[in-house]
């Protein structure tokens, strides 16, 4: 029997906090094998093997969520947000030349509002992390002229689709030559020698 029930990419610690709890209820009634309950709660048999190996070891208190330790994060989330709201006002009020925003920019405003140092290479994630999302700058060729792009469809292309590739033409899948004698073959008057 197959769960479609749809399933959260992410869960936050409580709520896996509270899946294990959920496992631990059913195998301590024990009318479930471990890989039905997997099955039931979405997760892994080995998961389950193991968080019954922590039930029998700790008891409910093993299986609970752990302080997560670590280093604090360098703004909070009051910052983030006005971090945001200095964003929307755009990188000419934040004083930059260009309207263009760029994680070195970002960087150098968060170092001036917050006293906080992100290098720009390491900013993108948590940028992500807090619902911004990141521009990619177009990479083009300097050299680029979109006038020949344009004209070189109608003109070079009609031509060299025109044009024979050599006596023979490629089949589909560009493997075999097709030739008068047939796919495969070989020409009249060779040998297969």
């Amino acid at each position: 029997m197959e769960d479609n029930s749809w399933r959260p990419a992410h869960l936050t610690p409580e709520q896996m906090e509270e899946r294990r709890l959920a496992a631990a209820r059913l195998l301590r009634q024990g009318r479930l094998s471990q890989a039905d309950i997997a099955r039931r709660l979405g997760v892994s048999r080995a998961s389950v093997c193991r968080w019954a190996a922590t039930l029998a070891q700790q008891g409910r208190r093993g299986l609970a969520t752990r302080v997560r330790t670590g280093r604090e994060p360098r703004l909070d989330e009051k910052a983030w947000a006005h971090l945001g709201r200095l964003l929307d006002r755009g990188a000419i009020a934040a004083g930059f030349a260009t309207a263009r925003w760029t994680l070195r920019r970002i960087a150098a405003l968060i170092e001036r509002e917050f006293g906080v140092h992100y290098h720009p290479r390491y900013l993108e994630q948590p940028l992500k992390d807090h619902g911004f999302s990141v521009p990619r700058p177009a990479t083009r060729a300097k050299e680029r002229d979109e006038l020949v792009i344009a004209v070189w469809p109608k003109r070079d292309w009609v031509v060299l689709k025109r044009r024979p590739s050599g006596k023979a033409a490629r089949s589909f899948f560009g493997t075999r030559r097709v030739t008068a004698s047939g796919p495969g073959q070989a020409p009249p008057g060779r040998g297969v020698g």
